[in-house]
C-alpha cells in the first residue's frame, strides 16, 4: 500500500548510503488543508487494544508474539519510544529489556545467548532496547573481537531471526535516524536540567568522535540484516513526536495485519446470569 508506514520507511534491498536519508523527514505525517502539519497523536487505545487481543489469544493456545527492536545513536529516542509508544500498552503482555555492556556470565556464552533469553514468550510485545546488534556495531567500531569473528555474526543473526519468525515472532526493526546536530542539542538539554543529569553520561561524548565509523557499520547492518522475515525500517527520529508517531504506526499496521482475535469459550450465558441473580 503507498500509504503504508512499513512500505515508507522500510529499507530497501542492496547497498544503503545513510548519507541518503534525511533524520528530519516526516513521510506519511498528516497536514491540514493549509499544508501545515497536524499535531501527531498515536491511537493509543486502539494501540492497546490490539495489544489486549494478542495476550488474550495466547491464553487460549495462540503463539504469536511480536518483536520490537530498537537501535539507534546515544540519545535517538529508544527510551522515549518504550515511554510514548510502548507505555500505552496495559502491563500484561509486554516485556522490555534494555542491553548494556555484557555481564561476565555472558560473556561466557555466545553472543546470542542472551538475546534468545528475553525472546517474548507468546501473546507478549518484547521490546529490546539495544539488541543482538552490539555485537556488530560496538565490536566493530572498537575493535573489541577480530574483523574474521564479528563479520560472521551477520549470518548467524539472519538465521536467528528466521528462526523466531518462524515459531510465531513477528520483528519490527527500528533504526532511529537522527543528525549529529541533533544529538549535540539533545546532550546540551540533559545539562541544562539538573532532573536529567542523572541520565548524562559523559562516555556518550566520548563516543561521538566516533560517529563516522558507526554510520559505516550501521550501514553494513542495514544491508547484511534486512531479510524478508525480519527487515528493517530507517525512523526520522530528529523530531521526537514524529518518531513516536511512526512507531506507533509501525505496530498498529504490524498487529492489524496479525489480526489477534479474542478467544470465543463456549458459555451458557443464561446459566450464569441466573447464578448471578440476588437470592429471593
Amino acid at each position: 500500500m503507498a500509504d503504508s508506514m512499513r512500505t515508507a520507511l522500510r529499507v530497501p534491498d542492496g547497498p544503503v548510503n545513510l548519507a541518503g536519508y534525511d533524520p528530519a523527514a516526516r513521510p506519511l505525517a498528516p497536514v491540514n488543508k493549509s499544508g501545515k502539519a497536524k499535531k501527531l497523536r498515536t491511537d493509543a487505545e486502539h494501540l492497546a487494544g490490539l495489544q489486549e487481543r494478542l495476550w488474550a489469544e495466547s491464553t487460549a493456545g495462540g503463539n504469536r508474539r511480536v518483536l520490537l527492536l530498537l537501535q539507534g545513536m546515544d540519545t535517538a529516542g529508544k527510551g522515549g519510544v518504550t515511554e510514548h509508544v510502548v507505555g500505552t500498552f496495559g502491563p500484561i503482555g509486554v516485556q522490555y529489556t534494555a542491553f548494556k555492556k555484557p555481564t561476565k556470565q555472558e560473556l561466557a556464552h555466545d553472543f546470542l545467548w542472551r538475546i534468545g533469553n528475553r525472546v517474548p514468550p507468546p501473546g507478549v510485545i518484547g521490546v529490546f532496547d539495544r539488541s543482538q546488534y552490539e555485537d556488530v556495531l560496538v565490536v566493530r567500531v572498537h575493535e573489541l573481537v577480530p574483523e574474521s569473528e564479528w563479520s560472521t555474526r551477520y549470518g548467524r543473526i539472519n538465521a536467528f531471526e528466521a528462526e523466531l519468525a518462524g515459531s510465531g515472532t513477528t520483528i519490527v526493526k527500528c533504526f532511529l535516524h537522527i543528525s549529529y546536530e541533533t544529538q549535540r542539542e539533545r546532550l546540551l538539554a540533559r545539562l541544562a536540567d539538573p532532573d536529567k543529569h542523572w541520565k548524562f553520561n559523559e562516555a556518550d561524548i566520548d563516543e561521538r568522535a566516533f560517529w563516522t565509523d558507526y554510520v559505516a557499520a550501521y550501514e553494513a547492518v542495514l544491508e547484511e540484516c534486512n531479510t524478508t522475515v525480519a527487515p528493517w525500517y530507517v525512523v526520522p527520529s530528529d523530531d521526537k513526536a514524529y518518531r513516536n508517531w511512526a512507531i506507533g504506526a509501525l505496530l498498529r499496521e504490524t498487529l492489524e495485519e496479525l489480526d489477534p482475535r479474542y478467544p470465543q469459550p463456549d458459555l451458557d450465558l443464561d446459566r450464569l446470569r441466573e447464578r448471578l441473580e440476588p437470592p429471593h
